[in-house]
């Protein structure tokens, strides 16, 4: 079943994509990275910097959210405006499908498509859906 809402929660080891309309919901499973890999910490490397962000993490989400017209992204951290800078670089023409950035602790499922559902409600009022 196709739904014209996404929303994403996601921090720098796991992602959460649901599809969702006022009465069902989908969810996605993008596979999470390994337990120790964080890409905020400075262990490793010579220069201190942090660990580059994982592009094939960000294309996996991407790609399982294409299928809705509009996406909302959620984290506790920088991982969703990393997604976001990731979208308007990689895949600009699907930067038009993100209609909202929220932060957002560590919600159980429900309280993330809650969550979306009240966010869409708002924005839905506001323009007319193609």
């Amino acid at each position: 079943m196709q739904h014209y809402h996404a929303v994403v929660w996601l921090d720098h080891r796991e992602a959460r994509v649901f599809f969702f309309d006022r009465h069902s919901v989908d969810e996605v499973d993008i596979a999470t990275r390994k337990p120790n890999h964080h890409l905020h910490h400075k262990k490793g490397s010579a220069a201190g910097k942090k660990q580059p962000e994982d592009q094939h993490f960000y294309h996996e989400i991407v790609d399982s959210m294409k299928p809705a017209k509009e996406w909302l992204i959620m984290g506790p951290g920088s991982a969703k405006l990393e997604l976001v800078k990731h979208v308007h670089h990689h895949d600009k023409s699907l930067s038009d499908h993100i209609v909202g950035v929220e932060t957002s602790d560590h919600p159980t499922d429900k309280q993330i498509v809650a969550h979306a559902r009240e966010y869409f409600k708002a924005a839905d009022a506001m323009r007319p859906q193609v």
